[in-house]
């Protein structure tokens, strides 16, 4: 009988809530440079549920297990160089990283970044000329912010993950399933934000003026027929880090219904596929725009998918777990 890696026993370790012996036993193969140690250790640094989230750790244990030969880990490790978690950003490094490992995954991102015209460090060389629907509520359109390929890139990229939608509850601040919000949809955090993903978010912190830092994860939604949003506001009640804006990439247009309406002015946009819709959810002084109530109305027929980016007034990271070691 094949004896369990370190990895493998720390799990089993870790699920019987012997989490100080788990520990232990993945730091002493981690440093003898286990991958899969190297790897495990890494999630452990970078969730922050069994030990302190230390992301400049995380990035740095990404690395070895890259280097170990772990095609997970590298897949990671360039995400992070790109995206400039748990150090500084070096597109031109990422960009190295993604021919040097050659992951499943990265040709394809190799290919659809070669057809961008880009920046040194990844912001783009220009952007759609920006059509102003409304004042108040302030919204704003860009015709085809997104090509076609990068469309269908990101709506695969999306699909193994989707899963049906939650809400923030106001009175915990946890995730919670609601009926106001009916569709499927994923996340690209840290882990899922590859350089390609990366670079079209910097593309969305372009279109909308603020820093890439400020946006929360990338989302992808799918709405199927009969699937809505019903009317709601983006910006979060009593929040000192104001969700200000959102913007919405239709990443396709072969569906019917699912209009984005504002109830409070009757204002409706449909975007045709990479077509974007930017509008602002707060007043200057933090206090939700009432104005900005909107929906996303039911789809009747196909499916609609959109990728939707809430963006903070500043620098955002979702605060840590309180973690079950003090380590």
């Amino acid at each position: 009988m094949a004896i369990p890696s370190p990895a493998a026993q720390a799990q089993g370790l870790a699920e019987d809530g012997r989490f100080d012996q788990a520990y232990r036993l993945l730091t002493a193969a981690a440093a003898a440079e286990d991958p899969e140690a190297l790897f495990a250790l890494a999630g452990w640094r970078l969730s922050g549920q069994i030990v302190h989230r230390d992301l400049a750790a995380a990035r740095d244990l990404y690395r070895r297990a890259a280097e170990a030969g772990l095609q997970d880990a590298a897949a990671i490790h360039t995400a992070f160089v790109a995206g400039g978690v748990g150090g500084e950003a070096d597109w031109p490094m990422a960009m190295r990283l993604l021919e040097r490992y050659d992951y499943p995954g990265a040709a394809a991102q190799l290919a659809l970044i070669g057809s961008m015209a880009l920046a040194p460090a990844g912001d783009p060389a220009g952007l759609p000329a920006a059509r102003k629907l409304s004042e108040s509520p302030e919204a704003t359109a860009f015709p085809s912010l997104f090509t076609s390929a990068e469309c269908d890139f990101l709506i695969a990229q999306a699909e193994p993950w989707l899963a049906p939608s939650m809400v923030i509850d106001p009175r915990t601040g946890g995730q919670l399933r609601n009926q106001i919000r009916t569709s499927d949809s994923m996340s690209f955090g840290y882990v899922l934000e590859n350089p390609a993903i990366h670079v079209l978010n910097r593309r969305l912190a372009s279109a909308s003026g603020t820093d890439p830092r400020q946006g929360e994860s990338l989302q992808v939604l799918r709405y199927r027929p009969g699937q809505e949003y019903k009317a709601h506001l983006d910006a979060l009640t009593g929040e000192a880090n104001q969700r200000i804006l959102t913007l919405l990439v239709y990443l396709n247009d072969d569906y019917q219904g699912g209009e984005t309406m504002f109830l409070r002015t009757g204002l409706r946009f449909k975007g045709r596929k990479g077509d974007a819709l930017l509008f602002r959810n707060a007043l200057p002084d933090g206090r939700a725009d009432e104005l900005a109530q909107h929906a996303g109305l039911p789809v009747t027929a196909g499916e609609k998918i959109i990728a939707s980016r809430w963006i903070r007034a500043r620098p955002f990271a979702f605060p840590p777990p309180r973690p079950m070691l003090d380590a």
